[in-house]
């Protein structure tokens, strides 16, 4: 990983198993399932394998549980950058009053920072949830980057499979109707920008890359699904996601999520995810793989690293936050 590559991000949303079942409407959550305990230190010895530093985006909630703690602040004493991830994960933030969402927010800085020692600098909203409000109070709060765009067409059929799996009522299923996004959300850029706020501040977006043109998902959950398929298809893929973003001069914010990690015996409950057919331990190579493989192309390296080069780079394009 010489200086003279390009940059890659990687980062990871440290969703617990609580967090899945709530999305999916599994009354389980309430009991607040984890498996942080066992998750955090494998994927922790994971990157110092690779001798590796990412972005891992903490839910605040958790940040409040005491059995969390140890393992929460051994994420920043081994060099990883700590972002927020929202404070009780819920993916409709766009139905959020000002007042909610100032609260989410808050409440989770806080509750990470307590824990962790260290102030997230980033946020990501949970199931790639976001609205021009809460970007506004991002921009007063002085974050230096939002990361919650995934800039895809295949947002509403990710839904449909979700749900289609889920037995939500009408009421829970109307407030995930943005879940991981709409059709337009492919129309969005796959390259960092400036959101335009109100008071004419601006808050950098840096998406979660998709495959060049075609707005395809590239991130390890979807490889893996494809890995399912057949793994000889899902390096090829990755290798001509990775060609595309060379020859277009993107440089990747590549997103990783715990099952990504666990087999199926370490997240109980969650067999509607991709992958979760698959050993874990046979996950963490192809994690490890396709790590490697980024890292062949591209010097990896925490958001905030690369938020900061993006931005003394300068001359990036501006958007207005809205609604399509």
């Amino acid at each position: 990983m010489t200086a003279g590559k390009p940059l890659a991000s990687i980062s990871l949303d440290l969703d617990d198993l609580w967090t899945y079942l709530r999305t999916r409407g599994d009354p389980a959550w309430e009991d607040a399932p984890s498996y942080l305990s066992t998750f955090v230190p494998l994927a922790l010895d994971l990157f110092d394998r690779l001798d590796l530093r990412i972005t891992v985006f903490v839910v605040g909630a958790d940040a409040l549980r005491t059995a969390n703690l140890p393992g929460l602040r051994s994420i920043a004493e081994r060099g990883h950058e700590i972002g927020n991830h929202s404070f009780s994960h819920e993916c409709w933030l766009r139905l959020h009053s000002d007042r909610q969402l100032e609260d989410e927010i808050v409440r989770a800085e806080e509750a990470i920072t307590d824990a962790t020692g260290q102030r997230p600098r980033g946020f990501r909203g949970p199931g790639f949830s976001w609205s021009p409000a809460l970007l506004e109070i991002l921009g007063r709060r002085g974050y230096l980057y939002d990361a919650s765009t995934l800039p895809t067409f295949l947002g509403p059929a990710a839904r449909w499979y979700f749900l289609a799996r889920s037995g939500l009522g009408p009421e829970e299923r109307s407030r995930r109707a943005a879940l991981f996004g709409t059709f337009r959300d492919g129309l969005r850029p796959i390259r960092p920008y400036h959101w335009q706020l109100r008071n004419g501040s601006r808050l950098l977006e840096i998406p979660i890359t998709t495959f060049p043109v075609a707005k395809l998902p590239f991130h390890m959950s979807y490889l893996l699904y494809l890995g399912g398929i057949s793994h000889r298809l899902m390096f090829a893929y990755l290798r001509c996601a990775i060609g595309a973003c060379r020859a277009m001069g993107v440089q990747p914010s590549f997103l990783l999520h715990p099952p990504d990690f666990l087999g199926a015996e370490q997240a109980p409950g969650l067999s509607f995810f991709p992958g979760m057919d698959m050993p874990g331990e046979r996950k963490r190579e192809l994690v490890v793989r396709t790590l490697q493989f980024l890292g062949e192309s591209f010097r990896l390296v925490p958001m905030e690293h690369h938020a900061g080069a993006i931005l003394a780079a300068g001359r990036l394009p501006e958007r207005v936050p809205a609604f399509a």
